[in-house]
């Protein structure tokens, strides 16, 4: 049983850096959780690291932006890992080709800027889908759509074999009190209609070996065991924490609190049910980080 924690500074103290989940956890798609904020002020006030370990399509520095727009201080953080530069640097190799159709609202563009890291990377073109070679969704078109309206244009990609690049793996996110679509959602549909989708975010292990590039590049040597991952995803955060062998904090009052009947904290037996039905097992629980 995952044992239900009154705050993160109950078990912080043998975790040297955490890697920790935005939407949900930090903010809620609209604006700062202050008591999130505040647990990770006092962490690295402590000492230690917060990277922040995110599903977001977009760029770090795209993530900043937002961070200030949302009223995230820089001081409750260190650096951040996106799932948008992990897919970006997967595209910026080939992976799907150099004649790309992206299927995504126009407000993720900043997804196709250049990209320095890389060592000769390959030069993308955007294209109409009849015209690719692959596919990089980095969202649907609307997020609140019914997502049968994507099936055609799928069917059309399926039937010149395009694989799809998934810049965000991330099934559904809570925007405010508005469930909305992610990229996750899109990629599973292609999936399940014999489509080829390629994942880089949580829980997949590309963004995890991003994020250890953060921490190193802070001058940090940290071993796996002294992490602890956080979020509100039982299926990205939890996930991708166990399959990398990191210890986890499940935010039961995200996705999760009808499920986990959460209001403050998750009722035990609830809790117990959900996480048995989804055989996941994190570490520990908390309703909200605090």
């Amino acid at each position: 049983m995952s044992r239900i924690i009154p705050a993160l500074a109950e078990i912080s103290a043998p975790y040297a850096a955490l890697f920790v989940d935005l939407w949900g956890c930090v903010h809620n798609g609209v604006t700062a959780i202050p008591s999130a904020v505040a647990a990770l002020q006092a962490y690295r006030r402590a000492g230690g690291i917060v990277i922040l370990v995110t599903n977001s399509p977009r760029p770090r520095k795209g993530v900043e932006k937002q961070l200030v727009h949302f009223g995230v201080p820089k001081d409750a953080y260190d650096d951040i890992a996106t799932s948008g530069d992990s897919a970006r640097a997967a595209m910026y190799r080939g992976v799907v080709g150099t004649r790309v159709w992206h299927y995504g609202p126009v407000t993720d563009s900043r997804f196709f800027d250049p990209l320095s890291i890389l060592d000769n990377p390959v030069e993308i073109t955007r294209v109409p889908l009849d015209e690719a070679s692959g596919i990089v969704c980095t969202g649907p078109f609307d997020a609140g759509a019914d997502p049968e309206t994507w099936r055609s244009d799928l069917e059309r990609a399926l039937a010149r074999n395009l694989k799809l690049l998934c810049a965000n793996p991330d099934i559904v996110v809570d925007r405010g009190d508005i469930r909305e679509w992610c990229a996750g959602a899109v990629a599973k549909m292609y999936t399940e209609m014999g489509g080829e989708s390629l994942y880089f975010g949580k829980p997949h292990a590309p963004i995890y070996d991003l994020a250890r590039r953060r921490l190193h590049a802070l001058g940090n040597e940290i071993t796996d065991d002294r992490i602890l991952a956080i979020g509100d995803g039982i299926l990205t955060d939890v996930k991708g924490g166990i399959d990398e062998g990191i210890d986890t904090l499940f935010i039961s009052g995200g996705l999760a609190a009808a499920e986990t009947r959460t209001v403050d904290q998750p009722d035990p037996e609830a809790l117990a049910t959900y996480l048995k039905a989804e055989n996941s097992a994190p570490t520990y629980t908390i309703g909200h980080l605090r």
